[in-house]
């Protein structure tokens, strides 16, 4: 099978087949769908190597992630593949586990493949590596982490307005003994949460008492072992806000060991809202950062740079959402030095 076949059945010339194939935007949307569905009849594998050289486009994008077991960037993953397809592009992914050297091996297979864009959706990148690819004239999108800069774009969440909505929705159901369970200060990330946390906190007037936070790292085992520690001081919070879903989770665990009962006992939220939060029990009240915007804002920053590798990068807002479900209610009528656990005994 070969490419003057696709472009008969197609009923178009050569070069629009390659065109498409390429992602062109010259074109149609009609005339693309056509000689997809004539590839596919026809089963025409193009030759990627060979139109690497005669384009000087891989039509391959990288995408480095740094938890894979994490539910958001699977959700995250699949959403960016799911635009890449459409523009008749392939994904390449690099999983860096918080690994500084697995992101230097990361970074080295998007140069060894060519790669015509990366979208680095991690917490922490090294400047020599980022010079690495710059240099390279190769467009990069970041998550949180990048300035907008040449060839650098970046997607900022607003983090404040997220929190915020957290914080006045507890606030609203009458609880002033707010904790939190952050992620570990070395990633970006988690500090930028935390710090909107603390912001919000204050702007509400609330006392941020040092003994209801703890810190997790981001996965169940650190939101179970957090939440152990803050159930084991004197005093308590009445609701807890989580650094992500993850954490969330782990800590209900921890709850549900102790013989706490959620949001009766204390109200729990998370962030994020991975997949997994429709189907807890309870189902987690969280703030959702949807996946599929990040995806398609940071698959069209690097594929909008294809022909302009060098322009001004752009700073990209996404906006979260309060998701409420079933682990926040009216605040029980205790005192944040009363223990629910001591209370618990005396029922």
């Amino acid at each position: 099978m070969n490419i003057k076949e696709v472009a008969r059945l197609a009923k178009v010339s050569t070069a629009t087949v390659s065109r498409t194939i390429n992602g062109s935007d010259k074109v149609t949307a009609e005339t693309a769908e056509r000689v997809r569905r004539a590839i596919e009849q026809l089963k025409y594998y193009p030759n990627t190597n060979a139109r690497a050289l005669g384009s000087g486009r891989s039509s391959l994008y990288g995408l480095i992630i740094s938890d894979i077991t994490n539910p958001f960037f699977p959700e995250l993953v699949k959403s960016f593949e799911d635009v890449a397809v459409q523009f008749g592009q392939e994904v390449l992914v690099a999983n860096t586990n918080y690994d500084p050297h697995r992101m230097e091996v990361c970074v080295s297979r998007m140069l060894q493949r060519k790669a015509d864009g990366v979208a680095i959706m991690t917490s922490e990148m090294e400047e020599h590596l980022i010079d690495e690819l710059s240099s390279r004239r190769i467009p990069l999108v970041f998550l949180d982490t990048g300035t907008p800069q040449e060839g650098i774009s970046n997607i900022a969440i607003d983090y404040a307005s997220g929190i915020d909505a957290a914080v006045v929705h507890l606030t609203s159901l009458g609880h002033t003994s707010i904790g939190f369970i952050r992620g570990p200060m070395a990633l970006t990330s988690a500090r930028i949460r935390y710090g909107a946390f603390i912001d919000s906190m204050k702007r509400k007037g609330l006392t941020i008492d040092e003994r209801l936070i703890e810190e997790g790292n981001h996965r169940m085992d650190g939101g179970h072992e957090a939440m152990v520690r803050l159930l084991d001081k004197p005093v308590m919070p009445t609701a807890v806000l989580m650094s992500n879903d993850m954490t969330a989770i782990g800590a209900l665990g921890a709850m549900f060991e102790r013989g706490l009962k959620v949001p009766d006992d204390m109200s729990i939220i998370g962030f994020d809202d991975i997949e997994l939060n429709t189907f807890s029990k309870p189902g987690l009240t969280t703030v959702r950062v949807s996946r599929k915007e990040i995806a398609k804002v940071a698959f069209h920053a690097l594929y909008d740079s294809r022909d302009n590798p060098s322009a001004k990068g752009v700073e990209f807002t996404v906006q979260p959402t309060l998701i409420e479900r079933n682990t926040t209610g009216a605040a029980p009528n205790r005192h944040s030095t009363r223990h629910p656990l001591k209370r618990l005994a005396t029922r």
